[in-house]
């Protein structure tokens, strides 16, 4: 034992030193979200606001979310790009926490690896921040955890929480939707950060090479597959501010993420109400085409997994429609009328006719509530 080294951390695979330049490089990115609210600075045992806001409020409510970008990362760590996505792991967690009509007011994040690369820390965590940043969300705290011997050192996974506060009286949810209210459509950016364990799997059996250029996505198809999930919490706060939540106005949110259009929009309606939603209204972007095709993936099992060009649904008052989609627009985000809403006759089968390939989709994600109906056929790119 004598001529051995004695063990300490650094011996049993743990860099402090490698964590504290993360930090250091980071730390800018993550000052920047900070507003006049934040009571802590970057490094403290806890991430502190000033929560003096809520005592304006009659009934205020906490709502709050966790997530990850699940599988998304195996392609950022395969082209070595880890800048973009942070914005994943923001949209996954802040954008479930908007549908309530509540404003995020903090987020934290973890980071889980095998050894910690300064740089490629700073990295992923710059990318959260700009995203905190964009949505007036605080990113007040976070940790990342050395896991030697349990992750390869290439290895890491990130997670992320963050909670918001909405007034009772504003609260969107099922409660809300009516009978001839209409679906209004914001689009995607891509696949966001869903259904890469399938897409993966494609690009597996298609032997798809993720540097090589697709004429169809006019970039590669790596590039394609790493565009970061829109950010939809602004525009959502917007259309609750413009139309506020009377029986002309905004009633419910849906953020289409794993599961897909149908099985998302499901979990906003009531029972006794079912959506009718038209598959032709939009064009399918490429990328979810591209999928299908080198797959061999049948429509259905599409819509099952992936948003299909479909990030966000806003449930409106018939009369609120049209100022839903300006103010949409005026996002620079793409808007559509993507259906309505009805009520079901005693058979449960809805107001429409079924035509061939409609579907009916409910009782997904443990919610027992309304259905939505898709019918029609998809149009791509």
């Amino acid at each position: 034992m004598s001529d051995q080294h004695p063990l300490d951390y650094a011996a049993a695979g743990v860099d402090t030193a490698a964590g504290d330049r993360a930090v250091e490089l980071m730390k800018e990115a993550v000052s920047r979200t900070h507003d006049s609210t934040v009571a802590s600075a970057t490094g403290g045992f806890a991430g502190m606001v000033d929560a003096s806001a809520l005592l304006g409020m009659r009934r205020p409510m906490l709502a709050t979310s966790t997530d990850g970008v699940g599988t998304k990362i195996a392609i950022a760590q395969a082209l070595d790009i880890h800048d973009t996505i942070g914005q994943d792991l923001v949209g996954m967690v802040v954008d479930d926490i908007v549908v309530v009509g509540a404003r995020p007011v903090l987020m934290t994040d973890y980071i889980a690896c095998g050894k910690v690369v300064p740089e490629r820390i700073a990295a992923i965590v710059t990318g959260i921040a700009r995203a905190c940043e964009a949505v007036g969300c605080p990113l007040v705290g976070g940790e990342t955890a050395e896991h030697p011997g349990l992750m390869a050192p290439e290895d890491y996974d990130i997670a992320g929480a963050a909670t918001g506060v909405v007034d009772a009286e504003l609260v969107l949810g099922p409660q809300r939707v009516r009978a001839g209210d209409v679906l209004i459509a914001m689009a995607a950016s891509g696949l966001h950060s869903n259904g890469y364990s399938l897409v993966r799997r494609v690009v597996e059996v298609a032997g798809a090479d993720l540097g090589g250029h697709v004429q169809e996505f006019s970039r590669t198809l790596g590039e394609e597959l790493l565009e970061p999930t829109r950010l939809y919490t602004g525009v959502c706060l917007d259309l609750l501010g413009s139309l506020g939540v009377g029986e002309d106005g905004l009633h419910a949110l849906s953020h289409v993420t794993g599961g897909g259009l149908g099985a998302n929009l499901a979990r906003v309606l009531p029972v006794g109400l079912q959506a009718l939603v038209e598959r032709g209204s939009w064009r399918v972007p490429a990328v979810f085409d591209w999928v299908r095709r080198s797959g061999g993936i049948t429509w259905e099992a599409l819509e099952d997994s992936l948003n299909l060009g479909v990030g966000m649904v806003a449930v409106v008052g018939a009369e609120a429609a049209d100022q839903a989609l300006a103010t949409v627009r005026e996002a620079g985000i793409e808007a559509w009328v993507l259906g309505d809403v009805h009520g079901v006759d005693e058979g449960g089968t809805g107001s429409s006719s079924r035509g061939a390939g409609a579907r009916s989709v409910s009782g997904t994600k443990g919610v027992h509530g309304g259905s939505v109906e898709l019918h029609g056929h998809y149009v791509t790119e």
